[in-house]
Formats: structure tokens, C-alpha cells, sequence
């Protein structure tokens, strides 16, 4: 609904009984099931066997979950958040995914270059659904914001309250503003799905590359550090330990660099770098 303070916004719940069903739940299951759907028939595609993407699917599902508790309890020095439903962050996520499947990768003696190629591609279309499960459930929002298309989260995770902006994300308030106040701010998990589905377009759009395996998700590194660098000046954050910038940021920029380094050193193929297509001498 409109508000002359922008969309107030309420979170998506509903209830099978006993269970409840949250909108964040619905988006991260609708995400990693994208992601298979999309990973397995671009590999068929490419004449390699599909088989062993729900195996990594598995294994990135669970590297997703671990990697971004540790990153969450790290970040927030709370080891019970280990042991909670909060803490999902991403970055963790994908690098506790990453790892948990090039386990898979070399237990199962596959290529990792070639299920990287296609895994950028599935993991920017998981990652726009995913992220309308936080715009369901109201949290990773942004900084206060005067504008008709700002969102009051007064249900948010937390509620976007001026004392919560101010106590838990070191924002400055207006003097004189109730600390019950709800304010307007950036919806900033619709800006990130909307960037991931962008991401997945470029990618989708260069999927027949004529590069090494391996190139198209360098380019997937560099697209989602752009992203990823661009968000953060929106959100309402308490991790801005280096000047303006925040550790996802510092992250971001990492992961750009890994992007520019995979795409230079798997360019061309050649020896030991293959086509993305299956051949006679190269379908294992």
C-alpha cells in the first residue's frame, strides 16, 4: 500500500498446520531448484552428463548454509547465531558453497572448470529468486530514504525503527525523531534481484562462448562483484570498518579480481583447456 512516507511493507507467512511457511524459505528452495534446472540442461547441452549436478546442488545447499553462519557469527562475534534461523549472509554462502562442491567435483573426479562454465550462469539466476525471499521476510533493507518508492519495514528483520538504524546499523538520526519511528528506506532487495536477473541475462547471452570451460564464470566473479559493490552503498549496514566501504565490499573486490584473472588465463583454448562443447577426447 502507498504511504506518504513511501510502501509500508509486511512480511509473506503463512501456515500448513502446525509449520510455518515463510516467504524467505519458499525463495531459497525456488532458488537452488532454478539453479539445478538451469545447471543440468546447459551441461546436457554442451554434450556432457547432467547426472552429477544434484549431487553438487546437495553439496552447495549445505556449503551455503555453513559458509554463511560462520561468515554471520564471525562478523557479528555471536557464535549462537550458529544455532539460529538468522545469519544466511551471502558471501559466506557462496564461498562455503564453492567449497563443498569442488569437494564433490574431486571426489567424483570431475572437471571443475567445466562445472564452474555453467555454475555462473545457474547460481545468478538462483541468486535473483533467492533474494525476493529477503524482500518477503523484510531484512538486508537499506538506508533511510525520502522518496515515494521507499519501503517502511515496520515487521523487518528488525523493524526499520530510528532506533534500530541507529543501534544497529550506526546510522544518525534526525534530532527530535521518535525512536519508535518506522522509517522509509531503500529497498534494497529489490534492487539486487533485479540486478541478478541482469547478471543472468549477460550471462545466459554468452553461454555459447568460444572461450576455455571455465571463462563464462570468471565473467560471472566479475559481474557479481560489481553488483555486490554497487548494493552496498544503499544498505543499512554495521560493518563500514574500512572508511566508506564495508567487508562485502572489500569481498566484492576480490572476487572482481578472481573474475579478471579466470577469464585472462582461460581466454583461449588450448592444451589442458577445452571447449565448452563435448568432443571425442574430451567428455569426461
Amino acid at each position: 500500500m502507498l504511504d506518504p512516507n513511501g510502501i509500508i511493507h509486511h512480511p509473506l507467512v503463512f501456515h500448513l498446520g502446525p509449520l510455518e511457511i515463510t516467504g524467505f524459505g519458499v525463495a531459497v528452495a525456488l532458488a537452488f531448484a532454478i539453479s539445478q534446472i538451469i545447471a543440468q540442461r546447459e551441461i546436457a547441452r554442451r554434450g556432457h552428463d547432467p547426472e552429477p549436478i544434484l549431487d553438487l546442488i546437495l553439496a552447495a545447499v549445505i556449503g551455503t548454509v555453513i559458509g554463511g553462519k560462520i561468515y554471520y557469527a564471525i562478523l557479528t562475534g555471536d557464535a549462537g547465531s550458529l544455532l539460529s534461523r538468522a545469519g544466511l549472509v551471502f558471501w559466506g554462502g557462496f564461498i562455503g558453497a564453492v567449497v563443498t562442491s569442488a569437494l564433490v567435483i574431486r571426489w567424483k573426479r570431475l572437471s571443475f572448470p567445466r562445472i564452474a562454465d555453467v555454475a555462473g550462469i545457474a547460481i545468478a539466476a538462483g541468486y535473483a529468486v533467492g533474494r525476493t525471499g529477503c524482500w518477503a521476510v523484510g531484512d538486508d533493507y537499506g538506508r533511510p530514504w525520502n522518496s515515494p518508492f521507499a519501503v517502511q519495514f515496520p515487521q523487518g528483520a528488525p523493524p526499520s525503527t530510528a532506533l534500530n538504524m541507529n543501534l544497529a546499523f550506526g546510522i544518525d538520526i534526525p534530532p527530535g525523531t521518535s525512536p519508535d519511528a518506522v522509517l522509509a528506506v531503500h529497498p534494497t532487495q529489490l534492487y539486487e534481484t533485479g540486478m541478478g536477473f541482469i547478471m543472468f541475462m549477460i550471462l545466459w547471452r554468452l553461454r555459447d562462448h568460444k572461450h576455455a570451460e571455465g571463462w563464462l564464470f570468471g565473467v560471472y566473479c566479475v559481474l557479481a562483484g560489481i553488483e555486490r559493490f554497487i548494493v552496498e552503498f544503499f544498505r543499512a549496514k554495521d560493518d563500514r570498518f574500512f572508511g566508506a566501504l564495508t567487508t562485502a565490499q572489500l569481498i566484492a573486490m576480490g572476487v572482481f579480481a578472481v573474475g579478471v584473472a579466470v577469464m585472462y588465463f582461460r581466454r583461449d583454448v588450448g592444451p589442458g583447456r577445452p571447449g565448452i562443447y563435448a568432443t571425442a577426447a574430451g567428455t569426461a
